[in-house]
């Protein structure tokens, strides 16, 4: 079982980084990054770099397809879309985390599916003829979506007990602790502070020209 979890220059670590962690303990699982060129690749915060070990050609029948979403996704660049399109023909399993969403979107694979996002990318995402919801995680076929950015964890632990079963899910969480107590409960719009809410609704990724 091949796991390909996709890089793109200003991604986010964690929509990439959580999945891995979460998935690759899958029984049989190769995982690999993939990016248009191998090697390191930038991420949104311009400091930190994964690297990837193939290329996009050189990845052409995965099982399961990993998208991390980023503050700007480029919702133009055809390598990568056409390469979603391709992958996505013969993937058990199609997933994104965050703003990673959009590209499946833009790829033209969640048309009139259920899916979410970032919740600042959730009006942006009907215009792709998705049905947005607000949910953590999403099922919809083979296709599964996770909101932002922490969620990836929730996503991957979610689509590893679907594959391997709840024991395996389970160790999986235990082994990383996975535990959360927040100290502060303004994780949603719907917690967190009204002006805090306000100040970043504006900065929705928007599709570029």
């Amino acid at each position: 079982m091949q796991i390909a979890i996709l890089l793109y220059d200003g991604f986010t670590a964690l929509d990439a980084v959580g999945p891995y962690q979460t998935l690759a303990p899958l029984p049989g699982a190769e995982t690999v990054f993939v990016a248009e060129r191998t090697g390191p690749v930038l991420d949104d915060n311009r400091v930190l770099s994964l690297v990837a070990g193939r290329s996009l050609a050189e990845v052409t029948h995965p099982d399961i397809v990993v998208v991390p979403g980023g503050p700007e996704p480029d919702l133009t660049n055809e390598a990568v879309l056409d390469w979603l399109r391709t992958v996505d023909a013969t993937t058990t399993w199609t997933t994104s985390v965050c703003t990673g969403s959009l590209l499946l979107a833009a790829a033209g694979l969640l048309d009139g599916r259920r899916a979410t996002s970032h919740w600042t990318a959730l009006d942006l995402i009907k215009q792709f003829g998705v049905q947005p919801t607000g949910q953590r995680v999403v099922f919809d076929g083979k296709y599964v979506t996770a909101a932002g950015v922490s969620a990836g964890i929730d996503m991957g632990l979610t689509l590893a007990g679907r594959i391997a079963g709840d024991t395996h899910a389970q160790t999986v969480q235990l082994l990383i602790e996975y535990d959360p107590q927040p100290p502060y409960d303004a994780g949603s719009p719907d917690k967190a502070p009204a002006e805090l809410v306000a100040r970043f609704r504006p900065q929705a990724a928007t599709p570029q020209p």
